[in-house]
């Protein structure tokens, strides 16, 4: 194994650029047109919640392969011409898609009701063609049945030509209506009032993700075709809040995928190329899900642990603050601070870690003899001014939020992030005179 490792990296690097033979580099050249127009497209499906409506697509463009199959047999022409199965597929895949607009405007049906409906009769129509034309017209059908589940290794130069036609009839379509669509995407009621044809952008839409559907059937199957409809833009949707960049970003996974994956096919025998697509795609969605840089797991969870000790290390200097405020000593020793990480439940680990981060940032000093921590000067600033966004906070809360006193939760986090600086004084005022009539203790003594 270690052996052929050398020779294997190889033949990948010679699929990926185009030097591992005419079939190989169709197969590779072609199965990343389809990524890139996939991804692109389905941002607007993902936007528009219409993202299983390619599901119901690719399974009804089934019986359209069927049937396209047979009338060209009927007809005297080749029914394995991609040509003529893709306008078949096509044909019972914009029929899909009016039979689910048709269900949801003539019915109470909900979407995801219209959706299974027209993906299991279509699918089972489809099925019921498949075993007749095997049944009947055994010598002219081989192969047929691989548009369930894709065979990119029998591409021919002509499907790559038609599926390169059908990605630029896609981008071109996304860059002349991309505003349109995203006003759409993202609020159609709006769209409807100032006059925009929602109706025509949403069958402009569902129409583009027919072309890439049946593009792609050759490539990945029916089953596997919306994965790359779907993937892409999710994966996509961790790195950008920004819908041009999210279009060019979706269009690159897809591509990507498509490109390494049919390069890992061809470089491995026995690999199929459609699922090996989607799983590079699916390795492309986990590193985006765990690595983006702000919408992602570990970066989201670095933010809540940052967020926890930030909001410890306040309430450990408000409790300082408090504890010190009516003496000259500034130094906390360690049975005070075990009594408060008692009362806010702190763990060991999650003590030492607001420590250590309080001494990181100059606000404690830890005097290993005495095992006692001294408050620097910034360190008591910082916890007089969370106890003044305590009281703040706590008088917002009665005047303004009708809480009762008894019912007001501490929230250490500064005011002056929620409120105006109008408020801010006006609160001032109110609490100075509330310590002035006796209602609360001073904000300085805790």
């Amino acid at each position: 194994m270690q052996a052929d490792l050398p020779s294997k990296l190889a033949d990948f690097v010679e699929a990926m650029t185009f030097r591992s033979g005419y079939n190989t580099s169709l197969v590779v050249a072609g199965t990343a047109l389809f990524g890139f127009a996939a991804g692109i497209v389905g941002v607007f499906a993902l936007l528009r919640r219409r993202s299983l409506v390619a599901d119901a697509i690719s399974h009804a463009a089934l019986p359209g392969i069927a049937l396209a199959f047979l009338v060209a047999a009927w007809l005297g022409f080749e029914g394995r011409s991609f040509g003529v199965l893709l306008i078949g597929a096509a044909a019972t895949g914009i029929l899909g898609v009016l039979a689910m607009h048709g269900i949801l405007r003539f019915s109470r049906l909900t979407e995801d009701a219209a959706i299974g409906i027209v993906l299991s009769v279509f699918f089972g129509a489809g099925v019921v063609g498949l075993t007749y034309i095997q049944a009947n017209e055994p010598s002219g059908s081989a192969g047929i049945d691989h548009f369930i589940f894709g065979s990119a290794a029998t591409m021919l130069r002509a499907d790559v030509a038609t599926m390169a036609a059908l990605a630029a009839v896609a981008v071109i379509a996304t860059v002349l209506l991309l505003k349109e669509f995203a006003i759409v995407c993202f609020n159609d009621s709006f769209a409807r009032v100032d006059g925009w044809p929602v109706s025509l952008l949403d069958i402009a839409m569902m129409a583009l993700v027919v072309l890439v559907t049946v593009a792609g059937l050759r490539a990945v199957g029916l089953i596997m075709v919306v994965a790359m409809l779907v993937i892409p833009p999710v994966a996509a949707r961790f790195w950008t809040e920004r819908l041009w960049k999210l279009v060019v970003i979706s269009g690159s996974i897809g591509a990507g995928s498509a490109y390494f994956g049919a390069a890992l096919s061809g470089t491995f025998s026995n690999m199929p190329t459609g699922p090996v697509i989607v799983l590079v795609a699916g390795a492309v969605f986990a590193i985006s899900l765990i690595c983006a840089p702000n919408r992602g797991a570990a970066a989201s969870a670095i933010r809540r642990i940052a967020l926890r000790l930030r909001i410890g290390g306040d309430h450990l200097l408000e409790f300082a603050h408090d504890l010190l405020n009516a003496s000259d000593n500034n130094s906390l020793d360690r049975p005070a601070i075990e009594r408060l990480s008692h009362r806010r439940g702190w763990s060991p680990v999650f003590r030492a870690l607001v420590l250590r981060r309080l001494q990181r940032r100059g606000l404690l000093v830890r005097d290993a003899a005495s095992e006692t921590y001294r408050v620097t000067d910034v360190g008591r600033e910082r916890g007089r001014r969370v106890a003044r966004n305590h009281a703040l906070w706590e008088r917002y809360l009665i005047s303004y939020a009708d809480v009762a006193p008894s019912h007001v939760d501490w929230s250490v986090d500064q005011v002056e992030h929620v409120l105006s600086d109008e408020l801010v004084d006006e609160l001032e005022r109110e609490l100075a005179a509330a310590r002035d009539a006796g209602e609360v203790s001073d904000i300085e003594g805790g």
